[in-house]
């Protein structure tokens, strides 16, 4: 049996300190271990998007993360984007532009492009096009999310 390390997460500014397995990943703690379910596993092999997650203000596909490696970091699921019963901007744009469907891969947009945006405000159409291809949706059609996203990375901007 593999020793478990100590550590502590902190998930939308809340401390989890919990015990893992060197080899956990930080998609498994997030959801079983602390109780954020908001982020998806998909492929587990860092392709599909589903798991991104921000950690020290990147995104970071949780998958291909181990717990252990974010122990120490600020980390922001979806659960961590509204303030109370105010939704952030990504949020509303996404439900105003019908950015989603089944929903599956809605938490990986959201924080990919919450934390590009945030870090790039004013990234030029071309290379936000390139960081949203790479998470996947099967039912969109990608063309409402690219909408979406455009019109909260305006309202950002704006808020700036």
């Amino acid at each position: 049996m593999t020793e478990k390390s100590n550590i502590t997460l902190n998930i939308n500014g809340r401390n989890h300190a919990i015990g893992v397995e060197p080899r956990r990943t930080l998609a498994d703690a997030i959801r079983e271990d602390c109780g954020q379910t908001g982020t998806h596993i998909g492929c587990e092999h860092g392709v599909c998007g589903a798991c991104t997650v921000i950690v020290d203000g990147e995104p970071v596909r949780s998958c291909l993360m181990f717990a252990v490696q974010a122990a120490g970091k600020k980390i922001r699921t979806v659960e961590g984007l509204a303030k109370g019963d105010e939704l952030h901007p990504m949020q509303r744009a996404f439900m105003e532009h019908h950015g989603l469907q089944c929903g599956f891969c809605t938490p990986g947009f959201l924080m990919l492009a919450v934390g590009v945006l945030e870090r790039e405000p004013d990234i030029s159409n071309e290379d936000l096009l390139d960081v949203l291809a790479s998470n996947l949706c099967r039912c969109t059609g990608y063309q409402n999310i690219i909408k979406a996203v455009r019109a909260a990375a305006a309202e950002m901007r704006g808020a700036r």
